[in-house]
């Protein structure tokens, strides 16, 4: 489904992925984990097309189409989604409003009819439920006053009503408590299918005992040095990312 070949991505005229090369099947879940610096994010903001990050080499397809040619709008509509590690706040935009424009947007670009108000609002309260969100929740301005676990929450209700076909995780675990993490990591997990794969980006073990990955990637120095099975994950918990970081 993704394949990445030899990519190379600057920001600001630095390079920080140095030749990243990637392949993430359809219906799997590959985790990536490495060190602060190493490229994560930069990896994330390049597959969907964030302003200020220049690819200088290499390809990254989806489904054979070349994902770098397309506008961030466009490579949403092919089922592109990514969640944010720091989601952000949209004063005076109810969360309801900009997910539904969002939905219909992506539905007329693919040539599919709207989803009216009605049938929307069963699929909101149906999600929101499955998170244990107050439907109210939904009416306030998009992530405005929202903790972090709220705010992570609201990224899977997105991806729920959304339904995209390659999710990228960015730190999802990143402030949530433990409670929350078992919530947002059920939402995740009921989103798998074989049509779907998903990159889960993350620092530790813990996320990944909630979300099962198929494959673990180790990232270090702008490209990946390492790969294997959930085991992988389980030695950088014990052992930590140096001989990686030395190697890369």
């Amino acid at each position: 489904m993704l394949k990445i070949e030899n990519l190379h991505a600057a920001v600001e005229d630095k390079e920080i992925i140095k030749g990243l090369t990637l392949e993430v099947p359809a219906g799997e879940v590959h985790a990536i984990m490495g060190p602060n610096g190493a490229g994560k994010s930069t990896l994330s903001y390049v597959l969907t097309g964030r302003e200020g990050y220049e690819v200088t080499e290499g390809s990254a397809t989806l489904d054979g189409e070349d994902l770098l040619a397309l506008d961030p709008n466009e490579r949403a509509a092919r089922g592109l989604f990514l969640s944010f590690q720091y989601p952000l706040e949209i004063p005076g935009v109810p969360a309801l409003t900009f997910i539904r424009t969002a939905l219909n947007a992506q539905r007329k670009a693919r040539g599919e009819p709207e989803v009216t108000a009605p049938e929307f609002l069963k699929l909101a309260r149906s999600a929101a439920t499955s998170l244990k969100m107050d439907f109210d929740m939904l009416k306030r301005a998009l992530n405005v006053g929202f903790s972090g676990g709220e705010k992570k929450r609201m990224e899977i209700l997105q991806m729920a009503m959304l339904q995209p076909r390659f999710l990228i995780l960015d730190e999802t675990d990143s402030g949530l408590d433990i409670d929350a993490l078992r919530i947002v990591s059920e939402g995740v997990n009921a989103l798998r299918s074989p049509e779907r794969s998903m990159l889960v980006i993350t620092h530790y073990q813990r996320l990944l005992d909630y979300i099962k990955p198929d494959r673990v990637h180790v990232l270090a120095g702008g490209r990946i040095v390492a790969s294997g099975g959930p085991e992988l994950a389980l030695e950088l918990e014990r052992e930590g990312y140096d001989k990686y970081a030395r190697a890369a």
